[in-house]
Protein backbone atom coordinates (compact mmCIF):
# COMPACT_ATOMS: atom_id res chain seq x y z
CA UNK A 1 0.00 0.00 0.00
CA UNK A 2 1.43 3.30 -0.91
CA UNK A 3 1.86 5.83 1.60
CA UNK A 4 0.36 9.51 0.94
CA UNK A 5 2.22 12.36 2.19
CA UNK A 6 0.11 14.52 5.15
CA UNK A 7 -1.17 18.04 3.60
CA UNK A 8 0.19 20.66 5.66
CA UNK A 9 -3.29 21.94 5.70
CA UNK A 10 -6.00 19.50 5.89
CA UNK A 11 -8.72 20.73 3.28
CA UNK A 12 -9.33 21.96 -0.59
CA UNK A 13 -7.09 23.71 -3.42
CA UNK A 14 -10.49 24.80 -5.15
CA UNK A 15 -9.86 26.67 -8.92
CA UNK A 16 -12.20 28.30 -11.14
CA UNK A 17 -10.10 29.34 -14.11
CA UNK A 18 -12.06 31.14 -16.67
CA UNK A 19 -11.87 32.86 -19.86
CA UNK A 20 -11.21 35.79 -18.09
CA UNK A 21 -10.09 35.44 -14.61
CA UNK A 22 -8.77 32.97 -12.29
CA UNK A 23 -10.01 32.38 -8.98
CA UNK A 24 -8.10 30.47 -6.27
CA UNK A 25 -9.41 29.67 -2.72
CA UNK A 26 -7.71 27.68 0.14
CA UNK A 27 -10.87 25.97 1.88
CA UNK A 28 -10.52 23.89 5.60
CA UNK A 29 -11.82 20.75 5.77
CA UNK A 30 -14.76 22.36 8.11
CA UNK A 31 -15.78 24.59 4.55
CA UNK A 32 -13.88 27.69 6.03
CA UNK A 33 -12.42 30.20 3.29
CA UNK A 34 -8.53 30.36 4.66
CA UNK A 35 -6.95 32.66 1.72
CA UNK A 36 -7.96 33.48 -1.70
CA UNK A 37 -6.31 35.37 -4.55
CA UNK A 38 -7.47 36.10 -8.05
CA UNK A 39 -5.41 36.21 -12.08
CA UNK A 40 -6.07 36.54 -15.56
CA UNK A 41 -7.79 34.01 -18.04
CA UNK A 42 -6.75 30.37 -18.30
CA UNK A 43 -5.97 29.18 -21.84
CA UNK A 44 -4.13 26.26 -22.31
CA UNK A 45 -5.63 25.90 -25.85
CA UNK A 46 -2.84 29.24 -26.42
CA UNK A 47 -0.29 28.12 -24.22
CA UNK A 48 -0.56 24.61 -23.57
CA UNK A 49 -1.46 22.27 -20.83
CA UNK A 50 1.50 22.08 -18.82
CA UNK A 51 2.21 25.73 -19.00
CA UNK A 52 -1.07 27.01 -18.63
CA UNK A 53 -1.36 25.11 -15.45
CA UNK A 54 2.00 26.03 -14.03
CA UNK A 55 0.71 29.63 -14.50
CA UNK A 56 -1.31 29.05 -11.93
CA UNK A 57 1.56 28.94 -9.13
CA UNK A 58 1.67 32.38 -8.46
CA UNK A 59 -2.40 32.48 -7.65
CA UNK A 60 -1.37 29.26 -5.24
CA UNK A 61 1.31 30.96 -3.52
CA UNK A 62 -0.53 33.90 -2.78
CA UNK A 63 -3.66 32.13 -1.39
CA UNK A 64 -1.15 30.31 0.73
CA UNK A 65 0.38 33.16 2.08
CA UNK A 66 -3.11 34.82 2.63
CA UNK A 67 -4.18 31.97 4.25
CA UNK A 68 -1.03 32.69 6.48
CA UNK A 69 1.58 29.73 5.00
CA UNK A 70 4.38 30.35 3.34
CA UNK A 71 7.39 28.28 2.68
CA UNK A 72 5.63 25.50 2.58
CA UNK A 73 6.94 22.00 1.92
CA UNK A 74 4.99 19.31 0.40
CA UNK A 75 1.58 19.09 -0.34
CA UNK A 76 -0.45 21.82 0.50
CA UNK A 77 -3.53 20.32 1.20
CA UNK A 78 -5.67 17.42 0.72
CA UNK A 79 -7.12 17.96 -2.50
CA UNK A 80 -7.04 19.72 -5.36
CA UNK A 81 -10.42 20.61 -7.13
CA UNK A 82 -9.95 22.24 -10.36
CA UNK A 83 -13.03 23.61 -12.83
CA UNK A 84 -11.75 24.83 -15.56
CA UNK A 85 -11.90 26.60 -18.92
CA UNK A 86 -10.95 25.41 -22.37
CA UNK A 87 -11.23 21.54 -20.66
CA UNK A 88 -13.89 20.78 -23.06
CA UNK A 89 -13.43 16.99 -23.59
CA UNK A 90 -12.67 14.55 -21.41
CA UNK A 91 -8.86 13.91 -22.75
CA UNK A 92 -8.70 17.37 -22.22
CA UNK A 93 -9.46 16.89 -18.43
CA UNK A 94 -6.99 13.76 -18.02
CA UNK A 95 -4.33 16.22 -19.36
CA UNK A 96 -4.73 19.14 -17.41
CA UNK A 97 -4.88 16.71 -13.89
CA UNK A 98 -1.55 14.48 -14.79
CA UNK A 99 0.01 18.43 -15.34
CA UNK A 100 -1.50 19.30 -11.71
CA UNK A 101 0.00 16.34 -10.21
CA UNK A 102 3.36 17.62 -11.07
CA UNK A 103 3.13 20.62 -8.63
CA UNK A 104 3.00 20.26 -4.79
CA UNK A 105 -0.61 21.65 -4.33
CA UNK A 106 -2.68 17.97 -3.11
CA UNK A 107 -2.50 14.67 -2.63
CA UNK A 108 -5.09 14.33 -4.91
CA UNK A 109 -5.73 15.89 -7.88
CA UNK A 110 -9.46 16.34 -9.89
CA UNK A 111 -10.25 18.02 -13.15
CA UNK A 112 -13.75 19.02 -15.01
CA UNK A 113 -14.96 21.52 -17.00
CA UNK A 114 -15.95 24.70 -15.23
CA UNK A 115 -19.61 24.23 -16.16
CA UNK A 116 -19.74 20.78 -13.84
CA UNK A 117 -18.50 23.44 -11.34
CA UNK A 118 -21.64 25.83 -12.21
CA UNK A 119 -23.58 22.79 -12.32
CA UNK A 120 -22.46 21.96 -8.25
CA UNK A 121 -22.81 25.41 -7.22
CA UNK A 122 -26.47 25.45 -8.15
CA UNK A 123 -27.22 22.04 -6.71
CA UNK A 124 -27.42 19.89 -3.27
CA UNK A 125 -25.94 16.86 -5.27
CA UNK A 126 -25.10 15.18 -8.49
CA UNK A 127 -28.16 15.78 -10.08
CA UNK A 128 -29.06 18.59 -12.50
CA UNK A 129 -28.41 20.32 -15.72
CA UNK A 130 -26.54 23.34 -16.05
CA UNK A 131 -25.69 25.89 -19.23
CA UNK A 132 -22.91 28.87 -18.76
CA UNK A 133 -23.29 31.26 -21.20
CA UNK A 134 -20.37 33.95 -20.48
CA UNK A 135 -17.54 34.62 -23.17
CA UNK A 136 -18.57 31.49 -24.75
CA UNK A 137 -21.19 28.92 -24.50
CA UNK A 138 -21.45 25.18 -22.53
CA UNK A 139 -23.83 22.88 -20.90
CA UNK A 140 -23.31 19.41 -19.20
CA UNK A 141 -26.12 17.13 -17.41
CA UNK A 142 -24.89 14.80 -14.49
CA UNK A 143 -27.11 11.72 -12.91
CA UNK A 144 -25.86 10.26 -9.19
CA UNK A 145 -24.63 7.48 -11.25
CA UNK A 146 -21.69 9.40 -12.96
CA UNK A 147 -24.07 9.66 -16.25
CA UNK A 148 -23.32 12.75 -18.06
CA UNK A 149 -24.50 14.86 -20.85
CA UNK A 150 -22.09 16.90 -22.30
CA UNK A 151 -20.96 18.91 -25.99
CA UNK A 152 -17.88 19.22 -27.50
CA UNK A 153 -17.99 23.36 -27.25
CA UNK A 154 -15.20 23.99 -29.66
CA UNK A 155 -17.11 26.85 -30.97
CA UNK A 156 -18.69 27.04 -34.16
CA UNK A 157 -16.45 23.87 -35.40
CA UNK A 158 -18.78 21.41 -33.30
CA UNK A 159 -22.45 24.10 -33.71
CA UNK A 160 -21.87 26.32 -31.03
CA UNK A 161 -23.40 29.94 -31.23
CA UNK A 162 -23.77 32.46 -28.40
CA UNK A 163 -21.57 33.62 -25.23
CA UNK A 164 -20.31 36.98 -24.80
CA UNK A 165 -17.49 36.91 -27.48
CA UNK A 166 -20.74 35.01 -30.19
CA UNK A 167 -22.96 37.60 -29.30
CA UNK A 168 -20.44 40.50 -29.42
CA UNK A 169 -18.81 39.23 -33.47
CA UNK A 170 -22.64 39.44 -34.24
CA UNK A 171 -23.74 42.92 -32.95
CA UNK A 172 -20.34 43.64 -35.17
CA UNK A 173 -21.46 41.72 -38.36
CA UNK A 174 -24.55 43.45 -38.51
CA UNK A 175 -23.49 47.18 -37.19
CA UNK A 176 -21.04 46.96 -39.86
CA UNK A 177 -23.68 45.73 -42.86
CA UNK A 178 -26.15 48.58 -41.78
CA UNK A 179 -23.39 51.43 -42.27
CA UNK A 180 -22.05 49.74 -45.92
CA UNK A 181 -25.92 49.20 -47.12
CA UNK A 182 -25.50 45.10 -47.11
CA UNK A 183 -27.90 44.84 -44.32
CA UNK A 184 -30.72 46.54 -42.70
CA UNK A 185 -30.73 49.19 -40.34
CA UNK A 186 -29.91 49.08 -36.76
CA UNK A 187 -29.25 50.98 -33.50
CA UNK A 188 -25.97 48.66 -33.30
CA UNK A 189 -23.99 50.43 -35.74
CA UNK A 190 -24.04 54.22 -33.89
CA UNK A 191 -24.31 52.85 -30.24
CA UNK A 192 -21.29 50.64 -30.73
CA UNK A 193 -18.95 53.37 -32.48
CA UNK A 194 -20.16 55.67 -29.57
CA UNK A 195 -18.89 53.32 -26.64
CA UNK A 196 -16.04 53.16 -27.96
CA UNK A 197 -15.51 56.96 -28.89
CA UNK A 198 -14.82 56.32 -32.70
CA UNK A 199 -16.93 57.20 -35.69
CA UNK A 200 -18.23 54.24 -36.59
CA UNK A 201 -18.44 50.41 -36.50
CA UNK A 202 -15.98 49.76 -39.09
CA UNK A 203 -13.58 51.87 -37.45
CA UNK A 204 -14.05 50.15 -34.38
CA UNK A 205 -13.53 46.73 -36.54
CA UNK A 206 -10.32 48.22 -38.04
CA UNK A 207 -9.33 49.33 -34.55
CA UNK A 208 -9.37 45.64 -33.50
CA UNK A 209 -7.69 44.95 -36.34
CA UNK A 210 -4.71 47.03 -36.20
CA UNK A 211 -4.42 45.94 -32.63
CA UNK A 212 -5.25 49.35 -30.87
CA UNK A 213 -8.25 48.11 -29.72
CA UNK A 214 -7.84 44.88 -27.67
CA UNK A 215 -10.07 42.10 -28.67
CA UNK A 216 -10.97 41.11 -25.61
CA UNK A 217 -12.90 44.70 -25.00
CA UNK A 218 -15.21 43.74 -27.58
CA UNK A 219 -17.15 41.76 -24.86
CA UNK A 220 -18.21 45.01 -23.72
CA UNK A 221 -20.61 45.06 -26.84
CA UNK A 222 -23.01 42.54 -24.29
CA UNK A 223 -24.03 45.59 -22.47
CA UNK A 224 -24.63 47.52 -25.54
CA UNK A 225 -26.68 44.77 -27.03
CA UNK A 226 -29.34 44.50 -24.43
CA UNK A 227 -29.35 48.29 -24.13
CA UNK A 228 -30.20 48.71 -27.64
CA UNK A 229 -32.75 45.94 -27.37
CA UNK A 230 -34.66 47.81 -24.64
CA UNK A 231 -35.24 50.55 -27.10
CA UNK A 232 -36.53 47.93 -28.82
CA UNK A 233 -34.43 47.39 -32.20
CA UNK A 234 -35.06 44.50 -34.44
CA UNK A 235 -31.86 43.38 -34.78
CA UNK A 236 -30.67 43.64 -31.16
CA UNK A 237 -33.62 41.73 -30.02
CA UNK A 238 -33.32 39.10 -32.71
CA UNK A 239 -29.78 38.64 -31.63
CA UNK A 240 -31.05 38.06 -27.67
CA UNK A 241 -34.11 35.62 -29.16
CA UNK A 242 -31.55 33.77 -30.84
CA UNK A 243 -29.06 33.31 -27.54
CA UNK A 244 -32.35 32.33 -25.31
CA UNK A 245 -32.89 30.07 -27.94
CA UNK A 246 -29.39 28.49 -28.10
CA UNK A 247 -29.62 28.08 -24.48
CA UNK A 248 -32.79 25.77 -24.33
CA UNK A 249 -32.25 23.83 -27.09
CA UNK A 250 -28.76 22.94 -24.82
CA UNK A 251 -30.48 22.32 -21.92
CA UNK A 252 -33.52 20.21 -23.22
CA UNK A 253 -30.96 17.72 -25.35
CA UNK A 254 -29.20 17.60 -22.04
CA UNK A 255 -32.52 16.15 -20.21
CA UNK A 256 -33.73 14.06 -22.53
CA UNK A 257 -29.93 12.27 -22.61
CA UNK A 258 -30.09 11.75 -19.47
CA UNK A 259 -34.11 11.19 -19.44
CA UNK A 260 -35.16 13.93 -17.00
CA UNK A 261 -37.62 16.01 -19.35
CA UNK A 262 -40.40 14.13 -17.14
CA UNK A 263 -38.91 14.76 -14.02
CA UNK A 264 -38.51 17.52 -11.78
CA UNK A 265 -34.91 18.64 -12.30
CA UNK A 266 -32.57 21.71 -11.86
CA UNK A 267 -31.41 23.65 -14.63
CA UNK A 268 -28.90 25.79 -13.57
CA UNK A 269 -27.93 29.04 -15.59
CA UNK A 270 -24.57 31.22 -14.84
CA UNK A 271 -21.74 32.89 -16.43
CA UNK A 272 -21.39 36.73 -17.06
CA UNK A 273 -24.53 36.82 -19.76
CA UNK A 274 -26.82 35.30 -17.33
CA UNK A 275 -25.86 36.35 -14.27
CA UNK A 276 -26.28 39.94 -15.30
CA UNK A 277 -30.11 39.01 -14.79
CA UNK A 278 -31.19 40.45 -18.29
CA UNK A 279 -34.73 40.61 -18.23
CA UNK A 280 -34.57 40.47 -22.36
CA UNK A 281 -32.99 37.37 -21.64
CA UNK A 282 -34.16 35.70 -18.76
CA UNK A 283 -37.79 35.95 -19.70
CA UNK A 284 -37.17 34.85 -23.27
CA UNK A 285 -35.17 31.95 -22.24
CA UNK A 286 -37.86 31.17 -18.87
CA UNK A 287 -40.82 30.90 -21.02
CA UNK A 288 -38.87 28.50 -23.37
CA UNK A 289 -38.17 26.52 -20.64
CA UNK A 290 -41.46 26.27 -19.91
CA UNK A 291 -42.67 25.05 -23.11
CA UNK A 292 -40.43 22.64 -23.44
CA UNK A 293 -39.36 21.02 -20.72
CA UNK A 294 -42.34 22.06 -18.14
CA UNK A 295 -40.92 20.29 -14.71
CA UNK A 296 -37.54 21.75 -15.58
CA UNK A 297 -36.40 23.94 -12.59
CA UNK A 298 -34.67 27.13 -13.75
CA UNK A 299 -31.93 28.77 -11.37
CA UNK A 300 -29.26 31.87 -12.15
CA UNK A 301 -26.22 31.31 -10.01
CA UNK A 302 -24.68 34.34 -9.06
CA UNK A 303 -22.56 33.40 -6.52
CA UNK A 304 -18.63 33.49 -7.83
CA UNK A 305 -17.76 30.07 -9.97
CA UNK A 306 -15.01 29.03 -7.49
CA UNK A 307 -17.85 27.97 -4.85
CA UNK A 308 -18.46 24.69 -6.99
CA UNK A 309 -15.10 23.91 -7.24
CA UNK A 310 -14.85 23.96 -3.50
CA UNK A 311 -17.73 22.05 -2.72
CA UNK A 312 -17.03 19.74 -5.29
CA UNK A 313 -14.08 19.34 -3.71
CA UNK A 314 -15.62 18.93 -0.01
CA UNK A 315 -17.66 16.18 -1.77
CA UNK A 316 -14.28 14.48 -2.54
CA UNK A 317 -13.44 14.43 1.00
CA UNK A 318 -16.12 13.40 2.58
CA UNK A 319 -17.43 16.48 4.13
CA UNK A 320 -20.53 17.30 5.41
CA UNK A 321 -23.77 19.31 5.33
CA UNK A 322 -22.13 21.92 7.92
CA UNK A 323 -18.94 22.42 5.88
CA UNK A 324 -20.87 22.82 2.91
CA UNK A 325 -23.50 25.08 4.74
CA UNK A 326 -20.64 27.33 5.59
CA UNK A 327 -18.52 28.05 2.41
CA UNK A 328 -21.90 28.49 1.06
CA UNK A 329 -22.33 31.51 3.11
CA UNK A 330 -18.87 32.73 2.71
CA UNK A 331 -19.51 32.94 -0.72
CA UNK A 332 -22.94 34.22 -0.95
CA UNK A 333 -24.35 35.58 2.71
CA UNK A 334 -27.68 35.71 1.69
CA UNK A 335 -27.45 31.88 0.45
CA UNK A 336 -30.07 32.09 -2.59
CA UNK A 337 -29.00 28.79 -3.76
CA UNK A 338 -31.34 29.45 -6.79
CA UNK A 339 -33.25 32.87 -8.06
Amino acid sequence: MTHQPEPHLPGVLAIDAGNSKTDVALIGADGSVLGSARGGGFTPQRTGGAPAVAGLAPLVEAAAAAAGLTGWTGPLTSHVSACLANADLPVEEEALRVALESHPWGVSNTVVNDTFGLLRAGTDGPRGVAVVCGAGINCVGLLPDGRTARFPALGELTGDWGGGAGLAVSSMWHAVRAEDGRGGPTALARAIAEHFGLPSAVAVAEAVHLGHLPFARLHEIVRVLFAVAGDGDATALELIDRQADEIIRLAVVALRRLDLLDTPTPVVLGGGVLSSRQPLLLDNLTARLAREAPLAEPRVVVAPPVLGAALLGLDHLKAGPQAQERVRRSYDPAHPMAA
